[in-house]
């Protein structure tokens, strides 16, 4: 067992061990990845920090890690998203240091931080660039022993990006939600279930019929939109970005501006990085009863602290629901504290389109090794020889299979003499 870590419970492990079994069933590419991963050991010796939400999935990929050689610490990337029998489970029988609890406050996440960041990473891995963030502002001594990092988040990747054009992005990261196996599908697919599943387990309320509306129109939230509509809501999305917004209106959605959405709106579910898309005006314009939810990597998307403002009782209903009351009367819910609803109140995308992404995170790691030194500083795609791998290999375990060019058309493809 390892010799340091922070868990709730080492008693729920059993059970831990059991649903990672149950997801690893979902996810052949990356069982597929583990069996060459033990034999080449590509990672042997590497010390690798994960800051991840700790789910099952999460698990899994632990797993492939360790058995390639790399010596292993996990902490969660999110208050609310730790699944603490997966959590015990690491730390029981993979004998991997854990620290996350689900529920933890804002300080004890930090520590736990840190505490990934002791390890001295020779790679970090991240949901949200906390660890990078953390090297960057806190750990500067450890930039000199790293390989780089990889992460897996929209909300991450804007954050890099913004690090590398402020120039202090010092080491290289691989975008791996970048990949087109990752956003093409874990964003749009597993958000847009898992997060229509999170807003029913928090609710219990009939969506067919409401009025449903998404804030952005990019993969996650378009994933939401078409599950909304699949569930019967009708479905208005708000943008920023014209071209996004015109795609939102050819798929047949009502595009509005938030404040005249939310005026109408019987759930309201952000998602797309930024900060305060619903703000004091909405709030001020909403109805009574409207159902308010994040599925955002960060619950600065709600402005929470002004809705608190607002209000003169908050009192808590259900689990996973606060309500406020305003002073004109008006009820206004908000789920999973304006966190990932997907992954505060239910269990976040499932197993199957995790497979892909973690197969990035995967490669990702190896690439990096293989790779030490010869990487620029900023921002890297994973090349697109290994996303069409992986894709290959998904296709693969599903037992489809797809046409190949024959030399005449790779020929044609390849030149421009023969016209029409």
């Amino acid at each position: 067992m390892s010799a340091s870590y922070d868990v709730k419970d080492l008693n729920l492990a059993e059970q831990g061990r059991k649903r990672m079994d149950w997801a690893e069933q979902e996810m052949p590419v990356l069982r597929m990845i583990l069996e060459r991963f033990r034999k080449e050991q590509p990672l042997k010796g590497v010390r690798l920090s994960a800051c991840l939400h700790v789910t099952t999935e999460t698990g899994n990929l632990m797993k492939v890690l360790a058995a390639a050689g790399a010596d292993v610490v996990l902490c969660a990337s999110n208050p609310l998203s730790t699944q603490d029998d997966v959590a015990a489970a690491l730390v029981q029988y993979e004998e991997i240091p854990v620290y996350a609890i689900k529920g933890e406050s804002n300080d004890v996440y930090y520590d736990h931080i840190r505490a990934a960041l002791n390890h001295s990473p020779q790679i970090t891995m991240d949901d949200g660039a906390d660890l990078v963030s953390g090297v960057l502002k806190d750990r500067p001594d450890l930039i000199a022993g790293m390989y780089g990092s990889t992460e897996e988040t929209t909300t991450g990747v804007i954050r890099l990006k913004a690090m590398a054009a402020d120039g202090v992005l010092t080491f290289p990261v691989i975008a791996v939600n970048d990949s087109d196996t990752k956003h093409l599908f874990d964003n749009r697919y597993g958000t847009g279930q898992s997060t229509i599943d999170g807003v029913i387990r928090a609710t219990n309320v009939l969506l067919a019929g409401k009025t449903f509306v998404v804030g952005g129109y990019g993969y996650c939230s378009r994933g939401i939109a078409e599950r909304a509509r699949g569930m019967g809501a009708n479905v208005i999305v708000t943008e920023i970005n014209p071209v996004r917004a015109l795609e939102a209106a050819m798929d047949g959605y009502r595009v509005l501006p938030m404040e005249q959405a939310a005026a109408i709106a019987d759930f309201i579910v952000t998602a797309t990085g930024d900060k305060h898309v619903i703000d004091i005006e909405d709030f001020e314009v909403m109805k009574d009863g409207c159902i308010v939810a994040n599925s955002g990597h960060f619950n600065v998307e709600i402005n929470i602290p002004a809705l608190e403002a607002m209000s003169v009782e908050k009192r808590q209903p259900r689990e996973f629901i606060e309500q406020y009351i305003l002073k004109d009367g008006r009820k206004i819910n908000l789920l999973g504290e304006g966190r990932l609803i997907n992954l505060a109140s239910a269990e976040g995308h499932p197993s199957a389109v995790m497979d892909m992404s973690f197969a990035n995170q995967a490669l990702a790691s190896e690439f990096l090794v293989q790779n030490k030194g010869k990487l620029s500083n900023g921002v890297h795609a994973l090349p697109e020889a290994l996303d069409q791998q992986i894709a290959a290999l998904k296709l693969q375990a599903m037992g489809m299979h797809i046409d190949v060019l024959t030399p005449e058309q790779e020929a044609y493809l390849n030149s421009w003499q023969e016209g029409t």
